[in-house]
């Protein structure tokens, strides 16, 4: 007779040595603090236009997607120097740009392209290539819906857009897990 119970599963060798296995730490990502009253505004276009169930995060501006997070301590140096020399500036948002399957609206500052140059000069041993290549400062009010939504959006924003002026009072640092971004560090801008 054959029996047919279910013998255990072997696990490979050298499975659980992987388990037990320190994890590398999260990818951090910088973003722009912004003045309540901008950020407010620009988190209820996130939430009235980006689809719910991917509206995990609030409104954001970002100037690095993928830091290391093994070098938090150098990061973290490096912005708390560049932001003790760096007065809060003006943002301009310009007017609204098609993502494709999504709108976002474009910001124009010399001040925080000088800052994120800098920033960028100090860590260019860590960039990845979407963090060393160009940067147009925008912030995503919708992403990942049909082309067809996002040009309505786009035609709707546009027709009504009138330019605006927000303030960049400082940077926040932010670990990735996968999901919701879990605060490292807000470091408000002195100058």
């Amino acid at each position: 007779m054959v029996s047919t119970a279910r013998r255990p599963r072997r696990k490979p060798a050298g499975s659980e040595d992987r388990l037990n296995q320190p994890q590398p730490p999260a990818p951090l990502i910088l973003t722009l603090r912004f003045d309540d009253a901008s950020f407010a505004r620009l988190d209820s276009l996130r939430r009235a236009h980006f689809p719910p169930e991917r509206n995990h995060i609030p409104a954001h501006l970002t100037l690095f997607h993928a830091l290391p997070g093994e070098a938090l301590e150098e990061v973290l140096s490096g912005l708390r120097f560049a932001c003790a020399a760096t007065p809060p500036f003006v943002l301009r948002f310009t007017g609204p740009r098609s993502l494709g399957r999504g709108v976002a609206l474009e910001v124009a500052s010399p001040e925080l392209v000088s800052l994120r140059r800098a920033l960028a000069a100090g860590w260019s041993h860590m960039l990845t290539r979407q963090d060393a290549g160009g940067f147009r400062p925008h912030v995503t009010v919708q992403n990942k819906v049909s082309a067809e939504a996002a040009a309505a959006l786009l035609a709707e924003m546009t027709a009504g857009f009138e330019r605006w002026e927000a303030r960049g009072e400082g940077l926040l640092l932010w670990h990735y897990r996968g999901g919701p971004w879990e605060t490292a560090a807000s470091i408000p801008f002195a100058g």
